[in-house]
């Protein structure tokens, strides 16, 4: 469950450290006598279970039991996939597979399913590579009611994608581009487009470079800040208490990790004091003359109106956006509160752009006068930097900063929005949103609902649409009059709810459309998660594990709760039928 090492490196009698699996053993042995009398050197016929093979078959024991819980849990019911791949510590390609699915008690739940070695990362072998799990499992594709993927080419391809293979098997197996993949994509994307905000996080990216660029440097940000930390305490400016002025440094934003701008720019707003003095030493102080002119050019940059502009809307934009990734990573996320949460940030987004250029403007003038920056004048000539007053077309700087930047980047933010989520105007989102239990059921629609349910032909038969029209409408009067449905904030408590009153057994097909709309993924933050455990496991000290062996310490450590509840007895006795043992334990 630690997800520690079993073997030793050395586990000869002579080792002092023979290995947590051997030195647990002993430290048992020598806390109980009955133990002590039958382990080790004291094992009968000399059958101590010690090797690596008994450790290995320990561990695929544990985790075999673990993923039958999880299997026996899924039942005969419906569920989808998430999947994606990664390489690990020795350079092999895996693809993590998470199942999700609706338990007993209406909850969404998703499970880590397992690891698998894929020679490449070809559709065909990841479709292969899936079946072969499956059949491991004893799961059908035919079950499949969902898929879950990033927007590669190998995944997401129209004709030869690993969505258009399965969906070839299992039409009613829809198809979710993951969510927060999607809204780093919109970060990316118009820092890319844009050339004042393109430029901006080019800078960025240069000050993590000098100003983390060695130890000595990340030192004397710390110790200056803490400095500054120790004065505004004394002067009172500064609140103490349990959590508050931990200790920061300027983290390098990454493309493909989820709301990592973020966390740089709330970082480098509270270091921007200390980092201007460390860009300040290293300008006097440098190695060589392109470090020094590297922080000199940082610093001519830096101390500008308009890179303290750009630092305070991006990080007003991403704020926005932090809150929706953090919130689509749920795994209890179902796709019809994650279309809610888009609008919602799109709202935001546009209520920043119809009210808050003064707030704006209020916040980087505090800032300005704070770090002794020159305001500028916004009914003065906007002058680029370096090209002096040569410039064709005149502008104030009030229309530069408000229409080229606050109003141009909020807008390519939104547009882009629009058309990385383009599918939530379709049908079948659109018809699921018919569930949300908002507002007394607002958007309760049964035509569309029925529509819904003619797109899954294997759970809904040409009869049974008639009586789930019919169940609908007695469900949506029923509903309305219970005051215990009237606070539901998504389908996923709707489930929960029904199961808990009873109604999933009153009104069976309705409660069969709901658990598919739950099914549909929304993120594969999951398999990212498993990715981060593999990463635990298969260390640098560890990179000659074998797949299975990985494999098999991966599903114990990720799926504790469920391994928690596997019972000894059931381990014991799969250990015992793998082979057949000398003794009996």
């Amino acid at each position: 469950m630690q997800g520690l090492a079993f073997r030793g490196n050395d586990e000869s009698e002579r080792s002092l450290n023979q290995g947590n699996f051997i030195e647990l053993l002993k430290v048992v042995a020598s806390c109980n006598e009955d133990i002590s009398n039958v382990v080790l050197k004291n094992a009968p016929d000399n059958l101590k279970l010690t090797s690596p093979d008994i450790q290995s078959d320990i561990i695929n024991a544990a985790a075999v039991e673990t993923t039958k819980a999880i299997i026996m849990d899924i039942g005969n019911g419906f569920f989808s996939i998430l999947v994606d791949e990664c390489r690990d510590v020795s350079v092999k390609e895996q693809m993590g597979v998470v199942i999700r699915y609706v338990d007993k008690n209406g909850c969404v739940i998703e499970r880590f399913l397992g690891l698998v070695h894929v020679s490449d990362t070809a559709s065909t072998s990841l479709e292969m590579g899936i079946d072969s799990l499956f059949s491991t499992h004893g799961l059908s594709v035919s079950s499949l009611r969902g898929q879950g993927y990033d927007g590669a080419s190998n995944m997401r391809g129209e004709f030869n994608g690993l969505k258009s293979l399965i969906l070839k098997r299992t039409p009613s197996a829809y198809y979710v581009h993951c969510f927060a993949h999607q809204l780093q994509l919109t970060i990316v994307a118009v820092a890319k487009k844009h050339t004042s905000i393109g430029s901006f996080f080019n800078t960025v990216t240069r000050l993590c470079n000098v100003v983390g660029g060695s130890c000595k440097r990340r030192d004397m940000l710390r110790e200056n800040q803490r400095e500054k930390i120790i004065e505004g305490i004394a002067n009172g400016e500064i609140n103490t208490g349990r959590g508050l002025n931990q200790e920061m440094e300027l983290k390098r934003p990454g493309d493909t990790r989820w709301s990592s701008h973020y966390g740089t720019l709330i970082n480098l707003m509270h270091l921007f004091s200390s980092i201007i003095d460390v860009l300040e030493y290293v300008g006097k102080n440098g190695n060589d003359d392109a470090q020094r002119a590297e922080a000199i050019d940082l610093l001519d940059v830096m101390n500008r109106f308009e890179f303290v502009f750009v630092l305070h809307i991006m990080r007003k934009i991403l704020g926005i956006t932090h809150e929706l990734s953090q919130v689509l990573q749920r795994k209890d996320q179902d796709i019809v509160n994650a279309m809610n949460l888009v609008k919602v940030a799109k709202t935001r987004l546009q209520a920043m752009r119809d009210d808050g250029w003064e707030i704006l403007l209020t916040e980087v003038s505090k800032f300005c006068s704070t770090h002794e920056i020159i305001m500028l004048d916004m009914e003065d000539e906007y002058v680029a930097r370096g090209r002096g007053r040569r410039r064709v077309e005149k502008m104030t700087n009030l229309h530069h900063y408000r229409v080229e930047l606050f109003y141009s980047v909020i807008d390519m933010q939104v547009l882009e929005l629009n058309h990385r989520f383009d599918e939530i105007n379709t049908e079948l989102l659109l018809c699921m949103a018919c569930l949300d239990p908002r507002d007394s059921f607002s958007a309760f629609d049964v035509k569309k609902l029925v529509r819904l349910a003619k797109l899954y032909p294997s759970e809904f038969s040409e009869v049974t649409l008639y009586e789930l029209e019919s169940q609908l409408e007695n469900f949506i009067f029923d509903v309305r009059l219970d005051e215990k449905f009237s606070k539901l904030l998504g389908i996923g408590g709707l489930a929960q709810k029904m199961v808990s009153t009873r109604k999933h057994e009153v009104f069976p097909l309705v409660y069969q459309l709901i658990k598919l709309s739950l099914v549909l993924p929304v993120a594969t933050a999951t398999v990212e998660r498993a990715f981060s455990a593999m990463k635990f496991i298969k260390s640098a000290l560890r990179n000659r594990m074998g797949d299975k062996l990985l494999n098999d310490c991966l599903v114990s450590y990720i799926e504790k709760d469920v391994f928690v509840n596997v019972t000894n007895e059931a381990i014991m006795q799969r250990f015992q039928n793998m082979k057949n043992r000398r003794e009996m334990l």
